[in-house]
């Protein structure tokens, strides 16, 4: 599903506006969307608040006004200010006898107040998404009114063991107002993701035609709730050209590898895991297991000889490469051997949890064929620096991750010498490391940060965190539809590792596994909170769940 800038938007409205669906139209789906959704939550007899500014954003909450009355809900309309002189919207729900009650006549905002404090729905039709500039005056004092009355109210209610955003059973409806924004919560600036400070946080957002890019990236995204997107008739074809879309089941089905019935292991491809180290062996465990999780038909791990006990007493489907080490940090001389062994692999990890020790950087520097300076031996003797372009160790498709980053970011120019098929997975840390900057320029701008870097660095780029980043070379970039914090918690990065190392493996192009390696990643994560709930999971609890997570895209 494709995910628009506010101008995007603008232009696809007006290219349809010209094909004959005229912005009426637009209006009238928009608001009979927006009215479904709540009558299939049982709206008949509750009393619904409908806050109604100026604009398009005014009229779509005036037909959804029109469309709840007409399901039998108990309607009143707000409106803040609107130009209501031939507004046919405006002048059918007066006709449908709906109360509308009017900023400027509400002295100290008393009605408003009683409006609130009755209302089981409101519905933020104040601002639509066109909005960039501060909150002033009397709508600033409108929305703090709201916010305070809703909080108030919810305040006073006991805590429930688990509420639904949306209610499904009646008995919900009037325990507390539900806030449903239409198209956007009333405040939030749909581009850059920042929220005014008087902004409205809804349960769920009603966005119309695709999802805005704004409503994925912090601190807006917090505020948006459920995000339902609305079909309101705009053709697919006005938007072939938007290069940001939303990854759904839909897309991630047919990137998934097929499962013939006379497959064997080699069927299912070949994956080495160089993770791991002395205090990070659990990161090695996760990868690789995650690997297999997701289907790859042989899993090895490289590791430094003496984690063979501890990894082999607790994955036994897993084989081995032992590695040298000194007191478990690999060293430059494993370079060597690990390129002798990765004939007939199809798929490498390189990274998670190899630690930061200096003869390690060595190592990934000698593997990678990366500049670097002299790099102490175990002997203590300062070895000649690495000359890109020494070895060309021909590399299978690679996936570098954690360490493997870090040890990059140290690299002037790392990115000239990496060949061949690359897939980068840094948190935001490592990607401000990788790009010199800072983590706060980093997720300010989480979409462009990661497809600048993709097409600078010419690697998919996997930019992780509450809704990751997948950006291609080419620019086109997707958003991975989950923010979980049950996924915040050591490990998960190396569980997502492997989930894209192991789809590698299985023959599919880098970009194809990235996205539908976060996707059933971030699947698996939400079945764990579903089950769990949002704090305790831990990174293990990942794994059981990506084959289930792959069966329920698969079977829809």
């Amino acid at each position: 599903m494709k995910v628009v800038t506010v101008e995007q938007m603008r232009a696809i409205e007006q290219a349809a506006d010209s094909q004959g669906l005229s912005y009426a139209m637009m209006m009238e789906n928009a608001g009979r969307a927006v009215a479904t959704l709540l009558e299939d939550k049982g709206i008949a007899g509750t009393h619904v608040l409908v806050l109604v500014g100026p604009g398009n954003n005014g009229g779509d909450g005036l037909v959804a006004a029109r469309y709840l009355h007409r399901a039998g809900a108990v309607v009143s309309i707000y409106c803040w200010k609107r130009e209501t002189q031939n507004d046919e919207h405006w002048d059918l729900a007066q006709s449908a006898g709906i109360p509308i009650f009017q900023c400027v006549e509400d002295g100290r905002y008393a009605r408003l107040r009683r409006l609130v404090a009755e209302a089981d729905w409101i519905l933020d039709s104040l601002l639509g998404t066109g909005v960039s500039r501060p909150i002033t005056g009397t709508l600033q004092k409108l929305l703090i009114i709201v916010r305070k009355g809703v909080t108030r109210r919810r305040a006073q209610k006991k805590p429930l063991a688990l509420v639904t955003v949306l209610p499904t059973e009646p008995a919900h409806v009037g325990s507390v107002p539900v806030v449903v924004a239409v198209d956007v919560p009333s405040g939030l600036n749909c581009d850059p993701g920042a929220v005014d400070p008087v902004t409205l946080p809804a349960d769920a957002t009603v966005t119309f035609g695709f999802p805005k890019a704004g409503q994925f990236l912090f601190p807006g995204a917090g505020y948006v709730g459920e995000l339902v997107i609305a079909d309101i008739g705009i053709p697919p074809k006005l938007s072939r050209n938007i290069v940001l879309e939303v990854s759904t089941s839909e897309l991630i089905r047919p990137l998934l590898p097929e499962r013939p019935m006379d497959g064997h292991k080699g069927t299912f491809g070949r994956a080495m895991v160089v993770a791991g180290s002395a205090n990070y062996t659990g990161a090695a465990y996760l990868a690789a297991s995650a690997a297999l999780r997701v289907g790859a038909g042989l899993v090895t791990l490289g590791i430094a000889e003496m984690l063979h006990p501890i990894l082999a007493s607790k994955l036994s489907e897993a084989t081995y490469l032992l590695l040298p080490h000194e007191m478990g940090a690999l060293v430059p001389e494993a370079a060597r051997m690990l390129q002798g062994r990765l004939e007939g692999y199809d798929a490498l990890l390189l990274g998670p949890g190899i630690g930061s020790d200096e003869k390690t950087v060595g190592f990934v520097a000698r593997l990678l064929d990366l500049l670097l300076p002299g790099i102490k031996s175990h002997l203590g003797f300062l070895e000649p620096a690495t000359a890109a372009g020494d070895h060309k160790s021909r590399l299978p498709p690679l996936v570098i991750d954690a360490d493997g980053l870090n040890a990059l970011a140290g690299v002037k120019a790392w990115f000239k010498s990496l060949r061949g098929p690359v897939v980068l997975t840094p948190h935001p840390g490592e990607m401000a490391r990788l790009l010199d900057t800072t983590v706060a320029e980093v997720q300010a701008n989480r979409i462009e940060v990661a497809r600048r870097a993709a097409q600078k660095w010419k690697v998919v780029v996997v930019l992780k965190g509450a809704y990751t980043i997948i950006s291609s070379p080419e620019g086109v970039a997707y958003i991975n539809p989950f923010a979980n914090p049950a996924l915040a918690t050591a490990g998960t990065g190396d569980v997502l590792a492997g989930a894209i190392v192991g789809l590698l493996a299985q023959g599919l192009p880098p970009l194809k596994a990235a996205v539908a390696g976060a996707y059933v990643h971030g699947l698996a994560g939400q079945m764990v909170s579903e089950e769990l709930g949002l704090a305790g999971a831990i990174a293990g609890d990942l794994l059981d769940r990506l084959p289930l997570s792959v069966r329920r895209v698969v079977g829809g």
